[in-house]
């Protein structure tokens, strides 16, 4: 059994438009059912810490039907969990197997540039353990470098969100950077499914991403094999 950290952001809006953003909530609940229906635990911690906003397009009722997040939705157990998370400062690299970096919008605002998120993403890597993130959640990896200063994910194949998604979303104009363009400056090689919103992960040594919502269960999957690997 292992325990997993899974990463959320605390940012509620975008910064210039007054929509409302967050966690996407099965992005998170799609991991965490495939890891713990396997046998292992999820630590749920974000940014700031406390209560973890949730986007509302991520709670339409098409949405919420897709793959139980509407059971953990009205579960109180499961919601007590993003009511009153730890922050990332009181996490601790050596009680986890692996890592795991939710999506949403929100989390392209606080993810690049938190600089525990970083530290602590640079410790997993450089002991081995798994480094996985989904659809915007790749952002937090942007951050993240080695000892030698390099990007974390120079030289590795990377999935996130697309620039064609963002696009097809309605979105481009008001999220901060173009996150496909992103991951190729950080040098790494960005991948991506033949059709837009269609599940896709690859794994790249020990580090797993997904490019969309749909993407969550295949990188808790990727997860799982590397894991079964140890």
């Amino acid at each position: 059994m292992s325990n997993i950290l899974v990463v959320t952001t605390s940012v509620p809006s975008y910064r210039v438009s007054g929509r409302r953003t967050g966690l996407w909530l099965g992005e998170l609940t799609h991991f965490v059912d495939a890891v713990e229906a396997a046998g292992h635990t999820t630590t749920i911690a974000s940014i700031d810490g406390g209560f973890v906003p949730i986007d509302p397009e991520s709670l339409g009722h098409e949405v919420l039907a897709q793959g139980g997040t509407r059971a953990r939705y009205d579960d109180p157990a499961f919601m007590a969990r993003i009511a009153n998370t730890p922050s990332l400062n009181d996490i601790d690299a050596s009680d986890f197997d692996a890592i795991y970096l939710t999506g949403g919008h929100g989390v392209m605002f606080d993810f690049p540039d938190d600089a525990r998120l970083a530290t602590l993403l640079r410790e997993f890597d450089e002991a081995g353990k798994v480094v996985s993130a989904v659809c915007h959640g790749t952002a937090g990896l942007l951050g993240a470098t080695k000892a030698d200063g390099a990007p974390l994910i120079a030289g590795r194949r990377i999935s996130g969100f697309s620039w064609n998604e963002e696009v097809l979303a309605g979105l481009d104009a008001i999220v901060p950077f173009n996150l496909e363009e992103r991951i190729a400056e950080r040098g790494a090689t960005y991948i991506e499914a033949d059709e837009a919103w269609a599940p896709f992960a690859v794994t790249d040594g020990n580090v797993v991403t997904g490019q969309n919502p749909a993407s969550a269960h295949p990188v808790a999957q990727g997860v799982l094999t590397l894991l079964d690997k140890k």
